[in-house]
């Protein structure tokens, strides 16, 4: 019997749980490994946070469907990881530090064969002094980054709006929404949040109260961490800082970019720009997304001596078959992205989704002339990560039944696409989205030189369908998240 634990329940970690259990059957053993007690379909808890959805509609409890399957559950935080076994462990072995209410505190160690590392991001409010102060949820910012944090956003727009009912005229709420430091990832989350937040203040009958203001570290609207793309639009081709510009524009949202946010106080933001000028941005209510790192794992070789750094890279994040070679822009390529995801010194070790460490940024680094880097980190979220989870499923199942000794299945970002439709707006007949899909998602300038993604498969339109689409999409994957009948061919 083998034994493979997946550290991580989220979108990555319960897919490569949920196709590992499927295929392998009960000859062997799977664990998920998660500090979690409810899966979160995060993509909708922008909707959470606006009030136009409960908590409970984007949560499940994890043990009931693992409980069903016969998959493992643990409910700890995975402390480190011990690749060679020791301390009595001939196997390699994970330590995690339980967090259940019957396991707090309680030490556990977890043998395996194979181990996955899904673990996702730490969400480091701590970045910028002021973000997330006293607690994640933050005393001068909120969040959507969990269902709890968007509850909150949500209690706390609402009770803004009261407030802005009351307003004399001519005065204005200031919203202010975006990336809360230099190096986030995740401004689609932003983006989508924006526009919800305009689309209820115009509901509530209070957008003429509002001053709402977009920050972010993008050098410009429309990168969204990618280096932006050309893609095409309603027979042409257009630039996605046209695109995304157009929709700001269009509900008179106005645009701070290539932003760092250096200190979040009451009502108030100090901000790095990348010409290298210092400014304030005042608010009302704000929801800046913090930067994620790795989760502070440690590793140790068997004679129990500290190879984290062997392991992990300096942002915490696991290190996998890449080109981490350090190497100006211009020489960036499409083949620096890992393709198995697998550790180079530990071949029974994986990393997928947020938790593997990429080579380099996707969109060009910039520094301001104060030597302050202020550029997006690359996404590793929702279809990529999903994907990449799979394919790590399969390639050990391949492993574990003889098929191949090594992987054999590709997962690189270089060569896979992936498909996005962000809200623009929650409603079933004024609603919009705007559906974008991209190939590849890190650009390959060797196979299309013009821009790096081949334009018949990159795109972008923003409408009415498209939020079905989304709202379908919603039921669709929690659906298939729950591993209800037939749920395996639904896509990733």
């Amino acid at each position: 019997m083998k034994r493979i634990v997946v550290l991580g329940g989220g979108v990555s970690g319960h897919t490569a749980a949920s196709y590992l259990n499927k295929l392998l059957g009960k000859k062997h053993k799977v664990t998920v490994v998660t500090p979690n007690k409810d899966w979160n379909w995060i993509p909708s808890n922008i909707w959470v946070g606006v009030g136009q959805m409960d908590k409970s509609e984007v949560l499940f409890d994890l043990a009931t469907v693992y409980n069903k399957v016969g998959i493992e559950y643990v409910q700890a935080k995975a402390v480190s990881i011990h690749p060679e076994g020791g301390e009595g462990h001939d196997s390699p072995f994970v330590k995690a530090q339980g967090t259940g209410d019957s396991n707090f505190d309680e030490m556990l160690d977890l043998e395996y064969d194979y181990v996955i590392n899904a673990t996702g991001p730490k969400l480091n409010f701590g970045a910028t002094p002021g973000l997330g102060v006293g607690s994640q949820l933050g005393e001068h910012t909120v969040s959507v980054c969990t269902a709890s944090h968007a509850e909150d956003a949500a209690n706390r727009l609402q009770t803004l709006i009261d407030e802005m009912r009351q307003y004399p005229e001519g005065k204005k709420a200031t919203v202010l929404i975006g990336t809360g430091h230099g190096t986030c990832t995740c401004q689609g989350a932003a983006f989508e949040y924006i526009f919800n937040v305009d689309h209820k203040l115009r509901k509530a009958g209070v957008r003429e109260k509002a001053d709402i203001v977009w920050i972010s570290n993008e050098q410009f609207l429309g990168d969204f961490g990618m280096g932006a793309m050309h893609m095409q639009q309603g027979g042409y081709t257009m630039h996605s800082k046209s695109f995304a510009e157009s929709i700001f524009a269009e509900r008179g949202i106005r645009w701070i970019v290539g932003a760092h946010v250096k200190q979040v106080e009451a009502g108030k933001v100090e901000y790095e720009l990348l010409d290298g000028t210092f400014h304030e941005q005042n608010f009302d209510f704000a929801m800046l997304i913090p930067p994620f790192a790795g989760q502070d794992m440690k590793a140790f070789n068997a004679a129990g001596e500290d190879i984290t750094a062997t392991i992990f890279a300096p942002s915490g994040f696991m290190k996998v078959d890449a080109d981490y070679t350090p190497k100006p822009y211009a020489e960036w390529s499409a083949n620096d992205w890992p393709k198995k995801l697998q550790n180079p010194t530990y071949g029974n070790m994986f990393a997928v989704g947020i938790a593997f460490a990429p080579p380099h940024q996707i969109s060009q680094p910039r520094k301001s002339p104060n030597d302050t880097l202020i550029t997006p980190a690359p996404p590793r979220t929702g279809m990529p990560s999903a994907t990449m989870a799979r394919a790590v499923a399969e390639n050990i199942v391949d492993m574990i039944n003889g098929v191949s000794d090594v992987p054999t299945r590709s997962a690189s970002m270089a060569q896979m696409g992936a498909a996005c439709i962000a809200s623009t707006g929650k409603d079933m007949f004024t609603g919009t989205a705007a559906a974008m899909t991209v190939y590849p998602v890190v650009p390959d300038y060797a196979r299309f030189p013009e821009t790096g993604r081949d334009q018949s498969l990159t795109s972008g339109e923003i409408g009415l369908g498209a939020h079905w689409i989304k709202h379908v999409l919603h039921h669709l994957f929690i659906y298939k998240a729950k591993l209800k009948p037939f749920w395996s061919v639904i896509p990733e």
